[in-house]
Protein backbone atom coordinates (compact mmCIF):
# COMPACT_ATOMS: atom_id res chain seq x y z
CA UNK A 1 0.00 0.00 0.00
CA UNK A 2 1.35 3.53 -0.43
CA UNK A 3 2.75 4.98 2.54
CA UNK A 4 1.29 8.76 0.95
CA UNK A 5 -2.17 7.31 0.44
CA UNK A 6 -4.69 6.73 2.96
CA UNK A 7 -7.78 4.67 2.02
CA UNK A 8 -11.27 5.92 3.51
CA UNK A 9 -13.43 2.83 4.93
CA UNK A 10 -16.83 5.02 4.83
CA UNK A 11 -19.55 3.29 6.97
CA UNK A 12 -22.33 5.63 7.33
CA UNK A 13 -24.56 3.21 5.68
CA UNK A 14 -24.21 0.62 8.03
CA UNK A 15 -22.83 1.69 11.69
CA UNK A 16 -23.58 5.61 10.83
CA UNK A 17 -27.33 4.13 10.41
CA UNK A 18 -27.25 2.88 13.60
CA UNK A 19 -27.43 6.26 14.91
CA UNK A 20 -30.19 7.84 16.95
CA UNK A 21 -32.91 8.96 14.66
CA UNK A 22 -30.95 7.90 11.70
CA UNK A 23 -33.32 5.77 8.90
CA UNK A 24 -32.44 5.51 5.37
CA UNK A 25 -34.71 4.14 3.04
CA UNK A 26 -33.63 1.83 0.31
CA UNK A 27 -33.51 5.09 -2.29
CA UNK A 28 -32.06 6.56 0.68
CA UNK A 29 -29.05 4.24 0.87
CA UNK A 30 -28.81 3.57 -2.84
CA UNK A 31 -28.13 7.39 -3.86
CA UNK A 32 -25.75 7.85 -0.96
CA UNK A 33 -23.57 5.13 -2.76
CA UNK A 34 -23.58 6.95 -5.52
CA UNK A 35 -22.47 9.65 -4.23
CA UNK A 36 -19.80 8.66 -1.91
CA UNK A 37 -18.71 6.65 -4.76
CA UNK A 38 -18.29 9.87 -6.82
CA UNK A 39 -16.88 11.49 -4.16
CA UNK A 40 -13.90 9.27 -3.94
CA UNK A 41 -14.19 7.01 -1.03
CA UNK A 42 -12.37 3.78 -1.11
CA UNK A 43 -14.16 1.58 0.45
CA UNK A 44 -18.15 1.60 1.03
CA UNK A 45 -19.95 -0.53 3.96
CA UNK A 46 -23.33 -1.36 3.02
CA UNK A 47 -24.77 -3.01 6.01
CA UNK A 48 -24.63 -6.93 7.41
CA UNK A 49 -26.46 -8.90 4.52
CA UNK A 50 -28.03 -11.17 6.87
CA UNK A 51 -29.92 -9.00 9.40
CA UNK A 52 -32.55 -7.61 7.16
CA UNK A 53 -34.08 -7.84 3.87
CA UNK A 54 -33.41 -4.25 2.95
CA UNK A 55 -29.97 -4.75 3.82
CA UNK A 56 -30.16 -7.87 1.55
CA UNK A 57 -31.89 -6.01 -1.57
CA UNK A 58 -29.04 -3.15 -1.55
CA UNK A 59 -26.16 -5.77 -1.76
CA UNK A 60 -28.23 -7.55 -4.63
CA UNK A 61 -29.42 -4.35 -6.69
CA UNK A 62 -25.53 -3.35 -6.33
CA UNK A 63 -24.83 -6.49 -7.70
CA UNK A 64 -26.59 -5.99 -10.66
CA UNK A 65 -25.59 -2.32 -10.86
CA UNK A 66 -21.94 -2.00 -9.02
CA UNK A 67 -19.89 1.04 -8.10
CA UNK A 68 -17.63 2.83 -10.40
CA UNK A 69 -15.04 3.12 -7.91
CA UNK A 70 -15.71 2.04 -4.47
CA UNK A 71 -15.33 -1.38 -3.15
CA UNK A 72 -18.65 -2.28 -2.14
CA UNK A 73 -17.78 -4.02 1.38
CA UNK A 74 -20.75 -6.39 3.62
CA UNK A 75 -20.29 -6.24 7.19
CA UNK A 76 -21.09 -9.57 9.39
CA UNK A 77 -19.48 -10.99 12.45
CA UNK A 78 -17.35 -14.05 13.36
CA UNK A 79 -19.70 -17.57 13.09
CA UNK A 80 -21.51 -18.47 16.34
CA UNK A 81 -19.87 -20.64 18.78
CA UNK A 82 -22.07 -23.25 18.73
CA UNK A 83 -21.91 -23.96 14.91
CA UNK A 84 -19.35 -24.28 12.03
CA UNK A 85 -18.59 -21.67 9.85
CA UNK A 86 -20.27 -23.27 6.73
CA UNK A 87 -23.84 -23.41 8.69
CA UNK A 88 -23.74 -20.01 10.11
CA UNK A 89 -25.97 -17.98 8.40
CA UNK A 90 -24.90 -14.86 8.59
CA UNK A 91 -21.12 -15.98 7.14
CA UNK A 92 -23.47 -17.65 4.31
CA UNK A 93 -24.92 -14.07 3.36
CA UNK A 94 -21.55 -12.37 3.62
CA UNK A 95 -20.41 -14.84 0.80
CA UNK A 96 -23.89 -14.79 -0.88
CA UNK A 97 -23.79 -11.05 -1.07
CA UNK A 98 -20.65 -11.22 -3.33
CA UNK A 99 -19.10 -8.18 -2.46
CA UNK A 100 -15.50 -7.26 -3.43
CA UNK A 101 -14.66 -6.87 -0.01
CA UNK A 102 -15.91 -8.60 3.55
CA UNK A 103 -15.28 -7.37 7.21
CA UNK A 104 -15.55 -9.85 9.23
CA UNK A 105 -16.01 -8.19 13.11
CA UNK A 106 -14.17 -10.61 16.10
CA UNK A 107 -13.80 -10.57 19.61
CA UNK A 108 -10.52 -9.36 20.68
CA UNK A 109 -10.70 -8.67 24.36
CA UNK A 110 -10.53 -11.49 27.02
CA UNK A 111 -13.20 -9.62 28.51
CA UNK A 112 -15.97 -10.32 25.78
CA UNK A 113 -14.53 -13.50 25.37
CA UNK A 114 -15.59 -15.03 28.87
CA UNK A 115 -18.40 -13.19 29.70
CA UNK A 116 -20.31 -12.84 26.23
CA UNK A 117 -19.59 -15.64 23.90
CA UNK A 118 -18.68 -17.89 27.05
CA UNK A 119 -15.83 -19.74 25.34
CA UNK A 120 -11.96 -20.24 25.53
CA UNK A 121 -9.63 -17.72 24.70
CA UNK A 122 -8.06 -20.74 22.16
CA UNK A 123 -11.94 -21.22 21.07
CA UNK A 124 -12.07 -17.86 20.28
CA UNK A 125 -8.67 -17.86 17.82
CA UNK A 126 -10.39 -20.89 16.25
CA UNK A 127 -13.51 -19.05 15.37
CA UNK A 128 -12.17 -16.60 14.08
CA UNK A 129 -9.47 -18.99 11.58
CA UNK A 130 -12.69 -20.63 10.51
CA UNK A 131 -15.05 -17.65 9.61
CA UNK A 132 -11.82 -16.15 7.24
CA UNK A 133 -11.08 -19.81 5.96
CA UNK A 134 -14.88 -19.96 4.79
CA UNK A 135 -14.84 -16.55 3.52
CA UNK A 136 -11.64 -16.77 1.54
CA UNK A 137 -11.48 -16.42 -1.95
CA UNK A 138 -9.12 -14.81 -4.56
CA UNK A 139 -12.39 -12.65 -5.66
CA UNK A 140 -12.60 -11.42 -2.45
CA UNK A 141 -10.58 -9.11 -0.08
CA UNK A 142 -10.90 -10.04 4.03
CA UNK A 143 -10.85 -7.36 6.00
CA UNK A 144 -10.36 -8.24 10.14
CA UNK A 145 -11.98 -5.24 12.84
CA UNK A 146 -10.45 -6.37 15.97
CA UNK A 147 -13.18 -5.02 18.27
CA UNK A 148 -12.57 -3.56 21.42
CA UNK A 149 -9.09 -3.55 20.28
CA UNK A 150 -7.33 -1.26 22.89
CA UNK A 151 -8.84 -2.44 25.55
CA UNK A 152 -7.76 -5.73 24.92
CA UNK A 153 -4.48 -4.50 24.38
CA UNK A 154 -4.26 -2.62 28.01
CA UNK A 155 -5.69 -6.16 29.43
CA UNK A 156 -3.87 -8.77 27.64
CA UNK A 157 -1.19 -7.48 24.89
CA UNK A 158 0.12 -11.19 23.73
CA UNK A 159 -3.85 -12.67 23.51
CA UNK A 160 -4.77 -8.87 21.98
CA UNK A 161 -1.73 -9.72 19.25
CA UNK A 162 -2.30 -13.29 18.67
CA UNK A 163 -5.85 -12.40 17.29
CA UNK A 164 -4.43 -10.20 14.84
CA UNK A 165 -1.65 -12.53 13.91
CA UNK A 166 -4.64 -15.47 13.44
CA UNK A 167 -6.87 -13.36 11.20
CA UNK A 168 -3.62 -12.38 9.24
CA UNK A 169 -2.41 -15.62 8.91
CA UNK A 170 -5.97 -16.63 7.62
CA UNK A 171 -6.50 -14.39 5.20
CA UNK A 172 -7.66 -10.78 6.41
CA UNK A 173 -5.34 -8.38 4.12
CA UNK A 174 -6.16 -5.35 7.03
CA UNK A 175 -6.41 -5.60 10.18
CA UNK A 176 -8.70 -2.91 11.92
CA UNK A 177 -7.79 -1.60 15.60
CA UNK A 178 -10.86 -0.91 16.66
CA UNK A 179 -11.64 1.70 19.70
CA UNK A 180 -15.54 0.53 19.78
CA UNK A 181 -16.11 1.63 23.47
CA UNK A 182 -14.55 5.14 22.17
CA UNK A 183 -12.96 5.59 25.72
CA UNK A 184 -9.11 5.67 24.60
CA UNK A 185 -7.37 8.60 24.53
CA UNK A 186 -5.46 9.88 21.14
CA UNK A 187 -1.73 9.63 23.09
CA UNK A 188 -2.71 6.30 23.80
CA UNK A 189 -3.89 5.53 20.10
CA UNK A 190 -0.78 6.53 18.99
CA UNK A 191 1.14 4.92 21.21
CA UNK A 192 -0.26 1.45 20.53
CA UNK A 193 -0.56 1.84 16.88
CA UNK A 194 3.20 2.48 16.70
CA UNK A 195 3.71 -0.42 18.52
CA UNK A 196 1.58 -2.32 16.75
CA UNK A 197 2.51 -1.24 13.09
CA UNK A 198 6.60 -1.93 14.06
CA UNK A 199 5.57 -5.62 15.48
CA UNK A 200 3.34 -6.76 12.74
CA UNK A 201 5.17 -7.77 8.80
CA UNK A 202 5.14 -4.42 7.02
CA UNK A 203 3.04 -5.86 4.02
CA UNK A 204 0.36 -6.33 6.71
CA UNK A 205 -2.41 -2.90 6.01
CA UNK A 206 -3.12 -1.27 9.25
CA UNK A 207 -6.74 0.41 9.92
CA UNK A 208 -8.07 2.40 12.54
CA UNK A 209 -11.79 2.59 13.82
CA UNK A 210 -12.48 4.94 16.37
CA UNK A 211 -16.06 5.97 18.02
CA UNK A 212 -16.68 9.11 19.91
CA UNK A 213 -17.59 8.34 23.25
CA UNK A 214 -15.01 10.55 24.59
CA UNK A 215 -14.86 13.31 21.68
CA UNK A 216 -11.41 12.18 20.88
CA UNK A 217 -12.54 10.04 17.52
CA UNK A 218 -11.15 12.52 15.10
CA UNK A 219 -7.65 13.61 16.89
CA UNK A 220 -7.42 9.42 17.68
CA UNK A 221 -7.98 8.39 13.91
CA UNK A 222 -5.04 11.53 12.26
CA UNK A 223 -3.19 10.32 15.51
CA UNK A 224 -3.43 6.33 14.05
CA UNK A 225 -2.37 7.96 10.62
CA UNK A 226 0.84 9.61 11.84
CA UNK A 227 1.56 6.31 13.55
CA UNK A 228 1.10 3.89 10.75
CA UNK A 229 -3.03 3.05 10.22
CA UNK A 230 -3.80 3.59 6.39
CA UNK A 231 -7.11 2.99 6.15
CA UNK A 232 -9.71 5.20 8.56
CA UNK A 233 -12.79 4.25 8.99
CA UNK A 234 -15.72 6.31 10.04
CA UNK A 235 -19.10 7.94 9.09
CA UNK A 236 -20.24 11.38 7.26
CA UNK A 237 -21.16 13.70 10.34
CA UNK A 238 -20.00 11.44 12.62
CA UNK A 239 -23.06 9.45 12.75
CA UNK A 240 -22.76 6.67 14.30
CA UNK A 241 -24.09 4.11 17.34
CA UNK A 242 -23.90 6.48 21.30
CA UNK A 243 -21.97 9.34 20.74
CA UNK A 244 -21.27 8.68 16.78
CA UNK A 245 -18.38 7.26 14.79
CA UNK A 246 -14.98 9.21 13.54
CA UNK A 247 -16.58 12.25 11.58
CA UNK A 248 -14.78 11.50 7.88
CA UNK A 249 -16.29 15.24 7.37
CA UNK A 250 -13.18 16.39 9.73
CA UNK A 251 -10.84 13.46 9.22
CA UNK A 252 -10.63 13.81 5.07
CA UNK A 253 -9.33 17.69 4.67
CA UNK A 254 -7.76 16.93 7.84
CA UNK A 255 -5.70 14.22 6.37
CA UNK A 256 -5.44 16.25 3.09
CA UNK A 257 -4.90 20.36 4.36
CA UNK A 258 -2.70 19.46 7.34
CA UNK A 259 -0.98 15.88 7.28
CA UNK A 260 -0.66 16.99 3.37
CA UNK A 261 -1.84 13.35 2.78
CA UNK A 262 -4.13 12.48 0.00
CA UNK A 263 -7.09 10.11 0.20
CA UNK A 264 -9.46 10.66 -2.78
CA UNK A 265 -8.53 9.71 -6.01
CA UNK A 266 -9.49 12.88 -7.35
CA UNK A 267 -8.07 15.67 -4.87
CA UNK A 268 -10.34 18.01 -6.27
CA UNK A 269 -13.44 15.93 -4.83
CA UNK A 270 -12.44 17.78 -1.65
CA UNK A 271 -14.23 21.04 -2.65
CA UNK A 272 -17.77 18.79 -2.70
CA UNK A 273 -17.26 17.66 1.06
CA UNK A 274 -19.97 20.24 2.21
CA UNK A 275 -22.55 19.27 0.06
CA UNK A 276 -21.87 15.76 0.57
CA UNK A 277 -22.42 16.36 4.22
CA UNK A 278 -25.94 18.06 4.05
CA UNK A 279 -26.95 15.35 1.77
CA UNK A 280 -26.51 13.01 4.18
CA UNK A 281 -28.06 15.29 6.40
CA UNK A 282 -30.93 15.49 4.01
CA UNK A 283 -31.32 11.69 3.90
CA UNK A 284 -31.15 11.13 7.05
CA UNK A 285 -33.01 13.27 8.46
CA UNK A 286 -31.31 14.40 11.06
CA UNK A 287 -31.24 17.88 11.92
CA UNK A 288 -27.25 19.85 10.66
CA UNK A 289 -25.02 20.59 13.13
CA UNK A 290 -24.56 24.30 11.96
CA UNK A 291 -20.58 24.55 14.00
CA UNK A 292 -19.73 21.33 12.10
CA UNK A 293 -15.87 21.70 11.41
CA UNK A 294 -15.33 22.44 7.88
CA UNK A 295 -18.45 21.90 6.89
CA UNK A 296 -20.85 23.45 9.27
CA UNK A 297 -22.65 26.66 8.20
CA UNK A 298 -21.29 28.49 10.84
CA UNK A 299 -17.92 26.35 10.19
CA UNK A 300 -16.30 29.76 8.49
CA UNK A 301 -18.65 32.36 10.41
CA UNK A 302 -17.15 35.38 11.76
CA UNK A 303 -19.36 37.71 14.32
CA UNK A 304 -16.68 39.63 15.92
CA UNK A 305 -15.35 42.99 15.11
CA UNK A 306 -12.09 42.06 15.08
CA UNK A 307 -12.28 38.86 13.67
CA UNK A 308 -14.09 40.32 10.48
CA UNK A 309 -11.17 43.29 10.19
CA UNK A 310 -8.50 40.99 10.29
CA UNK A 311 -10.53 37.74 7.85
CA UNK A 312 -11.23 40.94 5.18
CA UNK A 313 -7.45 42.20 5.26
CA UNK A 314 -6.00 38.72 4.87
CA UNK A 315 -8.38 35.47 5.68
CA UNK A 316 -5.37 33.48 7.04
CA UNK A 317 -5.90 35.91 10.28
CA UNK A 318 -8.37 33.88 11.51
CA UNK A 319 -9.20 30.98 9.46
CA UNK A 320 -7.11 27.68 9.38
CA UNK A 321 -8.19 26.90 5.65
CA UNK A 322 -9.97 28.43 3.12
CA UNK A 323 -13.77 27.90 2.54
CA UNK A 324 -13.79 27.06 -0.62
CA UNK A 325 -10.92 24.11 -0.50
CA UNK A 326 -14.14 22.18 0.95
CA UNK A 327 -17.20 23.54 -0.42
CA UNK A 328 -18.04 25.96 2.28
CA UNK A 329 -18.20 30.02 2.33
CA UNK A 330 -17.15 32.29 4.31
CA UNK A 331 -20.32 34.68 6.22
CA UNK A 332 -20.00 37.53 8.44
CA UNK A 333 -22.53 37.74 11.22
CA UNK A 334 -24.63 40.71 12.57
CA UNK A 335 -25.13 41.39 16.28
CA UNK A 336 -24.33 44.12 19.07
CA UNK A 337 -20.65 43.07 18.73
CA UNK A 338 -19.90 44.34 15.41
CA UNK A 339 -17.97 46.86 13.90
CA UNK A 340 -18.11 48.97 10.81
CA UNK A 341 -16.41 46.75 8.56
CA UNK A 342 -19.02 43.78 9.20
CA UNK A 343 -22.12 46.49 8.21
CA UNK A 344 -19.75 47.13 4.91
CA UNK A 345 -19.22 43.29 4.01
CA UNK A 346 -22.28 42.11 4.89
CA UNK A 347 -23.90 45.02 2.68
CA UNK A 348 -21.66 43.91 -0.23
CA UNK A 349 -22.73 40.38 0.17
CA UNK A 350 -26.38 41.59 -0.90
CA UNK A 351 -25.35 43.45 -3.60
CA UNK A 352 -25.50 46.92 -1.56
CA UNK A 353 -23.33 49.66 -1.84
CA UNK A 354 -22.57 51.79 1.21
CA UNK A 355 -20.65 54.71 2.31
CA UNK A 356 -18.75 55.01 5.30
CA UNK A 357 -21.06 57.42 6.77
CA UNK A 358 -23.86 55.91 5.96
CA UNK A 359 -22.63 52.02 7.49
CA UNK A 360 -21.99 53.76 10.45
CA UNK A 361 -25.57 55.14 10.80
CA UNK A 362 -26.45 51.63 10.16
CA UNK A 363 -24.18 50.58 12.59
CA UNK A 364 -25.71 52.14 15.51
CA UNK A 365 -29.20 51.63 14.51
CA UNK A 366 -28.28 47.76 14.44
CA UNK A 367 -26.40 48.41 17.96
CA UNK A 368 -29.90 49.38 19.09
CA UNK A 369 -32.46 47.20 17.57
CA UNK A 370 -29.92 44.47 19.08
CA UNK A 371 -29.91 46.12 22.32
CA UNK A 372 -33.97 46.09 21.86
CA UNK A 373 -34.49 42.75 20.94
CA UNK A 374 -33.75 41.91 17.42
CA UNK A 375 -31.19 39.38 16.36
CA UNK A 376 -29.74 39.80 12.84
CA UNK A 377 -27.06 37.17 13.37
CA UNK A 378 -29.47 34.51 11.05
CA UNK A 379 -31.12 36.97 9.14
CA UNK A 380 -29.31 38.10 6.65
CA UNK A 381 -32.65 38.93 4.53
CA UNK A 382 -34.23 41.14 7.24
CA UNK A 383 -30.87 42.88 7.45
CA UNK A 384 -30.81 43.75 3.43
CA UNK A 385 -34.53 45.26 4.40
CA UNK A 386 -33.21 47.05 7.08
CA UNK A 387 -29.92 48.52 4.84
CA UNK A 388 -32.54 49.24 1.88
CA UNK A 389 -35.19 51.09 4.41
CA UNK A 390 -32.59 53.02 5.86
CA UNK A 391 -31.51 54.45 2.28
CA UNK A 392 -35.01 54.83 0.86
CA UNK A 393 -34.55 52.29 -2.02
CA UNK A 394 -37.05 49.24 -0.23
CA UNK A 395 -40.01 49.11 -2.65
CA UNK A 396 -42.65 47.27 -1.21
CA UNK A 397 -44.22 44.59 -3.49
CA UNK A 398 -47.71 44.88 -1.41
CA UNK A 399 -48.88 46.60 1.31
CA UNK A 400 -51.62 44.72 3.83
CA UNK A 401 -54.92 46.46 4.58
CA UNK A 402 -55.31 43.81 7.88
CA UNK A 403 -55.32 40.41 9.12
CA UNK A 404 -57.46 38.42 11.59
CA UNK A 405 -56.51 34.59 12.88
CA UNK A 406 -58.75 32.88 14.83
CA UNK A 407 -57.89 29.74 16.96
CA UNK A 408 -60.33 27.43 18.05
CA UNK A 409 -61.22 24.00 20.11
CA UNK A 410 -64.07 22.73 19.71
CA UNK A 411 -63.78 20.15 22.47
CA UNK A 412 -61.02 18.52 24.89
CA UNK A 413 -60.36 15.76 22.72
CA UNK A 414 -60.40 18.00 18.98
CA UNK A 415 -57.33 19.78 17.89
CA UNK A 416 -56.66 22.88 18.06
CA UNK A 417 -58.29 24.91 14.54
CA UNK A 418 -56.44 27.23 12.88
CA UNK A 419 -57.40 30.23 10.18
CA UNK A 420 -56.23 33.41 8.79
CA UNK A 421 -57.59 35.62 6.46
CA UNK A 422 -55.77 38.40 5.22
CA UNK A 423 -56.11 41.56 3.05
CA UNK A 424 -53.71 43.36 0.89
CA UNK A 425 -53.21 45.75 -2.05
CA UNK A 426 -51.06 45.07 -5.01
CA UNK A 427 -50.69 47.51 -7.84
CA UNK A 428 -54.31 49.52 -6.21
CA UNK A 429 -55.83 45.93 -6.60
CA UNK A 430 -57.58 44.78 -3.11
CA UNK A 431 -56.95 40.57 -2.64
CA UNK A 432 -58.92 39.21 0.12
CA UNK A 433 -58.77 35.11 0.89
CA UNK A 434 -58.29 33.04 4.05
CA UNK A 435 -56.55 29.86 4.54
CA UNK A 436 -55.77 27.26 6.99
CA UNK A 437 -52.62 25.98 8.55
CA UNK A 438 -50.96 23.78 11.42
CA UNK A 439 -50.85 26.63 13.55
CA UNK A 440 -51.90 30.27 13.20
CA UNK A 441 -48.30 31.61 11.87
CA UNK A 442 -48.40 28.42 9.08
CA UNK A 443 -51.96 29.56 8.79
CA UNK A 444 -51.00 32.89 8.33
CA UNK A 445 -47.80 32.13 6.03
CA UNK A 446 -50.51 30.02 4.01
CA UNK A 447 -53.15 32.83 3.33
CA UNK A 448 -50.75 35.44 2.72
CA UNK A 449 -48.60 33.43 -0.24
CA UNK A 450 -52.40 32.39 -1.34
CA UNK A 451 -53.58 36.49 -2.02
CA UNK A 452 -49.93 37.31 -3.60
CA UNK A 453 -50.09 34.07 -5.66
CA UNK A 454 -52.70 35.87 -7.85
CA UNK A 455 -50.03 38.65 -9.05
CA UNK A 456 -46.71 36.54 -8.26
CA UNK A 457 -47.12 33.03 -8.99
CA UNK A 458 -43.90 32.14 -7.81
CA UNK A 459 -44.59 32.75 -4.12
CA UNK A 460 -45.82 29.08 -4.70
CA UNK A 461 -42.38 28.00 -4.62
CA UNK A 462 -41.74 29.52 -0.94
CA UNK A 463 -41.62 27.30 2.00
CA UNK A 464 -41.25 28.18 5.64
CA UNK A 465 -38.67 25.30 7.10
CA UNK A 466 -37.98 26.48 10.16
CA UNK A 467 -39.46 28.44 13.33
CA UNK A 468 -38.32 29.66 15.89
CA UNK A 469 -39.55 31.79 19.52
CA UNK A 470 -37.76 33.14 21.87
CA UNK A 471 -38.64 34.58 25.03
CA UNK A 472 -36.68 37.61 25.62
CA UNK A 473 -37.82 38.54 29.27
CA UNK A 474 -39.15 35.80 31.03
CA UNK A 475 -39.41 38.09 34.35
CA UNK A 476 -42.72 39.51 32.31
CA UNK A 477 -44.55 36.46 32.13
CA UNK A 478 -47.04 36.15 29.25
CA UNK A 479 -46.61 40.26 28.53
CA UNK A 480 -42.62 39.54 27.76
CA UNK A 481 -41.39 40.08 24.54
CA UNK A 482 -40.98 37.65 22.11
CA UNK A 483 -38.85 37.14 19.08
CA UNK A 484 -39.60 35.09 16.32
CA UNK A 485 -36.84 33.76 13.68
CA UNK A 486 -37.96 32.06 10.02
CA UNK A 487 -35.86 30.52 8.21
CA UNK A 488 -37.74 29.98 4.40
CA UNK A 489 -36.59 28.87 0.92
CA UNK A 490 -37.53 28.01 -2.33
CA UNK A 491 -35.66 24.99 -2.96
CA UNK A 492 -33.08 26.11 -3.94
CA UNK A 493 -31.70 29.18 -1.64
CA UNK A 494 -32.59 29.50 2.24
CA UNK A 495 -32.77 32.94 4.38
CA UNK A 496 -33.81 34.13 7.71
CA UNK A 497 -36.06 36.68 8.78
CA UNK A 498 -36.81 38.46 11.95
CA UNK A 499 -39.71 39.78 13.78
CA UNK A 500 -40.40 41.05 17.38
CA UNK A 501 -43.40 41.96 19.59
CA UNK A 502 -45.38 41.15 22.40
CA UNK A 503 -47.69 39.84 20.13
CA UNK A 504 -46.45 36.26 18.94
CA UNK A 505 -48.44 36.82 15.87
CA UNK A 506 -47.02 40.47 15.19
CA UNK A 507 -43.41 39.45 15.51
CA UNK A 508 -44.22 36.80 13.03
CA UNK A 509 -45.85 38.42 10.67
CA UNK A 510 -42.42 41.00 10.45
CA UNK A 511 -40.46 38.24 10.06
CA UNK A 512 -42.84 36.78 7.10
CA UNK A 513 -43.34 40.09 5.71
CA UNK A 514 -39.54 40.59 4.92
CA UNK A 515 -38.62 36.89 3.89
CA UNK A 516 -42.00 37.49 1.35
CA UNK A 517 -40.14 40.84 0.07
CA UNK A 518 -36.64 38.97 -0.08
CA UNK A 519 -38.25 36.43 -1.91
CA UNK A 520 -40.00 38.65 -4.34
CA UNK A 521 -37.44 41.22 -4.91
CA UNK A 522 -35.06 38.17 -5.88
CA UNK A 523 -37.52 37.00 -8.29
CA UNK A 524 -37.99 40.39 -9.38
CA UNK A 525 -33.61 40.79 -10.30
CA UNK A 526 -34.01 37.00 -11.91
CA UNK A 527 -31.99 35.42 -9.18
CA UNK A 528 -34.39 32.25 -9.01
Amino acid sequence: MDSQFVRIYDSTLRDGSQGPGVNFSMADKLRLARSLDAFGVDYLEGGWPSSNPKDAEFFAHLRRHPLQYARLVAFGSTCHPGLKAEDDANLQALKAAGTPAVTLVGKTWLLHVREILKISPKKNLKLIADSLDYLASPERELIFDAENFFDAYASDQDYALSVLDTAWRHGATTLVLCDTNGGTLPGEIFQVCGEVRKILPAEVNLGIHCHNDSDCAVASSLLAVQAGCRQVQGCFNGFGERCGNANLCSIIPAIMLKLHLNCLRDSSQLTHLTDLSRLVYELSVVRESPQQPYVGKMAFAHKGGMHINGVTKNPATFEHVAPESVGNKRQFLLSELSGLTSIQEKAQEQSLKLPEDEARKILNELKQQEAAGYSYEAADASFKMLVQKHLGQHKPHFSLEGFRVIIEKRSFADACLSEATIKVKVNGQTELTAAEGEGPVNALDVALRKALQKFFPGVSRMQLRDFKVRILDGAQGTAALTRVLVDSSDGKQSWGTVGMSENIIEASWQALLDSVEYFLQREEAGEQ
